[in-house]
């Protein structure tokens, strides 16, 4: 009797000797499983992050190759037999020449080409996602050859250049070909004039006189920034008024030699 009351003693007072807090080994492992838990929750952010980014890179990628190819197709046609797209580039070939030397003038054929090709063009920026969530601008780029001073062939590379718009904005003779007041008014906005002298020079003098336009898009970039800052918009009354067809084209003629 008196071993059984020993015992339950002994037993009481083991039980109230025991800890309250729990042991620094218990609480090392508690901050182990937190720690794994909030690395987690951020890696798994960081994935959903880079997936995101990775499939609008995708998307945008694919857009632009649907366009450039909807736009393969347009100069597959027999009507724009030489006309090539290398890119994003619209290359005019042979059917956007200049014939002479020091010439600033559109040929017929040149103007036809252009005329006829620029409205497709347009119809296919506005249709398409490229177009219209990633087209940045287009550079209507003249070309010279060597034969003259770098000076007088950058000069002359931005009037070729400068000459295709004047085409494309001014009224057709024929009145049967002329350009819609809309598309007018996505090249006044859209399209800028680039002129190069000895740049991107072709195998001879003859090919190097040439006019492309250069097709560019928004980056990821770009894009989220002009969301977040618009830019300035523009009177669409005072841009009417700007292209009036009755305007002359500020470039001298020069023939070339």
């Amino acid at each position: 009797m008196l071993g059984m009351q020993a015992v339950a003693r002994r037993r009481a007072r083991d039980e109230g000797e025991k800890p309250f807090w729990i042991s620094f080994s218990d609480l090392m492992s508690a901050l182990m499983v937190l720690f794994l838990v909030t690395m987690s929750v951020a890696l798994l952010a960081v994935t959903k992050k880079v997936s995101d980014a990775e499939r609008e890179e995708r998307e945008r990628t694919e857009a632009i190759e649907k366009l450039m190819g909807e736009v393969q197709a347009v100069v597959n046609r027999k009507e724009f037999e030489g006309v090539r797209i290398v890119g994003n580039t619209i290359d005019f070939g042979p059917r956007g020449k200049f014939e002479r030397e020091g010439q600033n003038t559109l040929s017929p054929p040149q103007r036809e080409v252009i005329r006829n090709f620029t409205p497709t063009l347009l119809a296919k920026l506005r249709s398409t996602d490229a177009g219209r969530l990633w087209f940045k601008r287009a550079v209507v780029e003249g070309y010279a050859s060597q034969t003259g001073s770098y000076l007088f062939n950058l000069n002359l590379s931005l009037e070729r250049s400068q000459r295709v718009l004047c085409e494309l904005l001014r009224e057709s003779p024929t009145m049967t070909d002329s350009l819609s007041e809309q598309d007018r008014k996505l090249i006044a906005t859209k399209f800028f004039v680039g002129g190069a002298s000895f740049n991107s020079l072709r195998a001879d003098d003859e090919a190097s006189r040439r006019i492309e336009f250069k097709l560019e898009f928004k980056t990821r970039q770009e894009r989220k920034d002009e969301e977040k800052n618009p830019p300035p918009t523009v009177d669409d009354a005072r841009l009417t008024r700007a292209l009036s067809v009755n305007n002359q084209c500020q470039i001298q003629d020069r023939l070339g030699r």
